[in-house]
């Protein structure tokens, strides 16, 4: 119960720091907005640095920044790429693929077998959220035209892709070391700083000074509760749950994602609430 607890409040975390985040790709690239969220996360969560022992877990430190680079870095710039073009919506979609990818690769690599049950909701999920991706939907620029749409979602599935293997590489290390979530999630922002400091410039620094204070405030908010809260919460999912049980419930953003679609200019028909609903359905089947 606990592990559904912490998936869904990571989705709905992540849903939400998605919405904010997507406000800022006006004034910033995706790869600077992914560098600003992760310096502050790493900030918030600084402290910690100070509890590692470096030398006895030296092996599963480097699995945990190698997973934050895939991740976090990687992953979240695809990602951030995937919301200026699709919506929040739309990009949260494409997490339909994640259930069967993290299932196969926790039947591959952590020798997790799931029931037919499981992979029977699994399956309802992913064609339901699929559906979803290609109904036909406005927004306030007119209707995505197809090479837009392809691009879209191209960054889309390379940033789930990016965070499945990421999360497998963090499950390995959360079962066999005695690491806990929040430490895991300071080694994961570590890991994406590195990779990301190349492209840390000056100029990135002086159009964080003239954002107006309210949006510095939303980029703020999405930071803690996308990075810090939705991190430190799917660690506790990975470590929980079976990786591919535990993204079927994260998949759930799009659903969520559905109370932002108004405020983002999107009109939603009949065809996406019923294809909601029957996400919905699949994942109580996996849970009954």
């Amino acid at each position: 119960m606990l592990g559904i607890i912490y998936a869904l409040g990571a989705a709905s975390s992540w849903t939400y720091a998605c919405y904010l985040w997507r406000q800022q790709t006006k004034y910033f690239y995706a790869s600077q907005i992914n560098i600003i969220k992760n310096v502050i996360a790493l900030v918030i969560f600084s402290p910690l640095i100070l509890t590692f022992n470096f030398q006895s877990s030296f092996k599963e430190i480097l699995i945990l920044l190698l997973s934050g680079v895939i991740g976090i870095a990687v992953g979240d710039t695809f990602y951030i790429i995937s919301l200026k073009i699709l919506g929040t919506r739309r990009t949260l979609t494409v997490e339909a693929l994640s259930p069967i990818i993290a299932s196969i690769l926790g039947s591959l690599f952590l020798d997790e077998i799931l029931s037919f049950k499981v992979w029977l909701g699994t399956i309802i999920v992913s064609i339901s959220l699929i559906g979803v991706a290609l109904q036909k939907t406005e927004n306030n620029q007119g209707i995505i035209s197809n090479l837009e749409k392809f691009k879209g979602f191209s960054f889309a599935f390379l940033s789930v892709l990016c965070a499945v293997i990421a999360a497998t590489l963090s499950r390995i290390v959360l079962l066999n070391s005695d690491l806990n979530t929040f430490q895991t999630t300071e080694i994961r922002l570590l890991g994406s700083i590195i990779a990301l400091a190349p492209f840390i410039k000056v100029n990135l620094i002086n159009s964080i000074k003239k954002l107006p204070f309210k949006n510095r405030l939303r980029l703020l908010s999405a930071t803690f509760l996308g990075t810090n809260i939705g991190i430190l919460l799917q660690q506790n999912v990975f470590k929980i749950l079976p990786i591919g049980l535990g993204w079927i419930l994260l998949s759930a953003s799009p659903v969520i994602a559905l109370f932002f679609a108004s405020s983002e200019g999107e009109k939603l028909n009949w065809k996406t609430l019923m294809l909601t609903m029957t996400t919905i359905l699949g994942i109580i089947i996996v849970f009954l």
